[in-house]
């Protein structure tokens, strides 16, 4: 007997270039298989060709070791094979069960069976242990429960392969618990899994075997158990292993005037006495577990919500916000921690999601772009940030997240702020284009600009900042100076203290 549920042999596929250079892939009966691999390396690719979404240019695909031929979605999961997007495809303004059998609604003589298709879906979720109504509607639902609802939704067309994207990218730890518990409820019914993170401690924990793709190929396959996330990374990187996430210590004029100082700041009654200061040429890190009021100060200052108390002095001059538009003005930007819903415009190109700020200025006469000032500016853009793509006209969608960020950085960039606000900035990225963002951050601020940094990997804080100001539950409950630290689980302790 077949010991593979699905077997990929030689699989290529180009895109005016190669992306994928004759990849091997195979996944067993019940287990969860963690693929991984930098910004451009081919998992996307691989994972599309495998659910139908691409179709491969050489190659074979075998499910239960029969020659399968995957045209498109439908195909897939004809042949078992299900996905769970990073961005859920649930429609938010419909019921759970309605979710659930979108597009293969039961009819009977010209009517829907809703009874049945209510009964069923509270079965499937039952099955799999989610404690939801079908009748409750998925936009009051949270992130995570979202997200276990996206997976019955495949169980329940019999789904025996399961491809997770970067599934806990918005989940809290409580609700990648959760996750992690369905998933091994999941494997003791033989459904097999593949796994697609950058946080390596979950491929750690919760994989059992790892494959490793870069520049279009698998340069490693074996057991979770017989690698070392350290050789995980030297897999990825190759010769760019030597860029690690250590912290190199900054000199910026600690005794100078603040660039920017808040105090007393009110965002809502229980975000309500907030003060800091910033200096010119300074990192400052937040530090605090989910809810602490990291975001929420970072979209105060940005205008996104109303200033209910306190003041804001920008170079020594009180500065006020009722909206984005002005903060831009008085030198705040903010990239956002959700980059594809608020940071761009998916639909949009490279260069135009990277002038999308600077469009104003760019104007000839106050009518027309400068088209040749935009195309240099956006190609300068692109050399300096090593942002990847076949030219700036390409949709921003079809980039790896690494690179979509990295646009998003360029842009507020282009704008040249006194203060860079960036809210979990490498989330969703490959450890490359984390070190490589980490090092636009100290360049920016090497200029003498301010920075505000927001993360919730302490190892990102420890690396990036100055200084770290630690929250909880709305206060400010510390303030700890980065050479003073000495290990990551002191700020683990620091930012748990009430």
């Amino acid at each position: 007997m077949n010991q593979y549920v699905l077997e990929m042999r030689g699989i290529e596929k180009s895109f005016g270039v190669r992306v994928l250079k004759g990849v091997d892939f195979s996944l067993k009966k019940g287990e969860i298989h963690a693929l991984v691999g930098g910004n451009g390396a081919g998992k996307s690719t691989l994972m599309k060709i495998m659910t139908g979404v691409y179709t491969k240019d050489a190659g074979e695909i075998q499910v239960n070791g029969q020659a399968v031929s995957i045209a498109d979605t439908h195909d897939a999961k004809r042949n078992g094979i299900g996905m769970i997007f990073q961005e859920l495809s649930l429609v938010q303004s419909m019921t759970v069960e309605e979710n659930i059998f979108l597009g293969t609604e039961v009819v009977e003589k010209g009517l829907r069976k809703t009874a049945y298709m209510t009964e069923r879906s509270r079965e499937v979720l039952d099955e799999l242990g989610i404690d939801v109504d079908p009748k409750d509607v998925v936009g009051n639902l949270s992130v995570g429960m979202s997200q276990m609802v996206e997976i019955a939704k495949a169980m329940e067309k019999n789904a025996r392969i399961l491809v997770l994207d970067e599934p806990t990218a918005s989940l809290s730890d409580t609700e990648t618990r959760q996750l992690f518990k369905m998933m091994r409820e999941l494997q003791e019914k033989e459904v097999s899994m593949i796994y697609i993170s950058h946080r390596m401690s979950e491929i750690m924990e919760i994989a059992d075997s790892i494959s490793i793709l870069r520049d279009g190929k698998i340069v490693h396959t074996g057991r979770i158990a017989d690698i070392t996330m350290d050789e995980i990374i030297a897999h990825m990187m190759g010769e760019n292993t030597g860029k690690k996430f250590d912290w190199v210590p900054r000199t910026y004029d600690q005794a100078g005037p603040d660039l920017l100082s808040v105090e007393h700041l009110k965002v809502n009654e229980r975000i309500a006495d907030i003060s800091f200061s910033l200096k010119k040429g300074e990192i400052l890190g937040f530090a605090g577990l989910m809810g602490s009021g990291r975001t929420e100060i970072l979209e105060t200052l940005f205008g996104l919500r109303k200033r209910e108390g306190g003041t804001v002095s920008l170079k020594g001059e009180p500065v006020y916000a009722g909206n984005p538009g002005e903060a831009i003005r008085n030198g705040f930007a903010l990239i956002p921690e959700d980059r594809r819903k608020k940071g761009l415009v998916l639909i949009h190109s490279v260069k135009e999601n990277a002038i999308l700020p600077k469009v104003a200025k760019l104007r000839k006469q106050g009518i027309f772009v400068d088209e040749k000032a935009a195309v240099e500016m956006v190609n300068d853009n692109v050399q300096k940030l090593n942002i990847v793509t076949d030219d700036i006209y390409k949709r921003i969608n079809l980039l790896s997240g690494g690179n979509q960020q990295k646009v998003v950085i360029a842009k507020w960039m282009n704008m040249q702020p006194e203060v860079m606000m960036l809210d979990e900035p490498t989330a969703g990225v490959d450890v490359g284009a984390k070190a490589e963002i980490i090092d636009l951050i100290r360049n920016y601020a090497d200029e003498g600009k301010g920075v505000l940094f927001v993360s919730s990997e302490l190892a990102e804080l420890m690396a990036v900042c100055d200084r770290i100001i630690t929250l909880y539950d709305g206060r400010i409950t510390g303030e700890i100076n980065r050479i003073d630290l000495k290990a990551e689980e002191e700020l683990q302790y620091a930012i748990q203290q009430k």
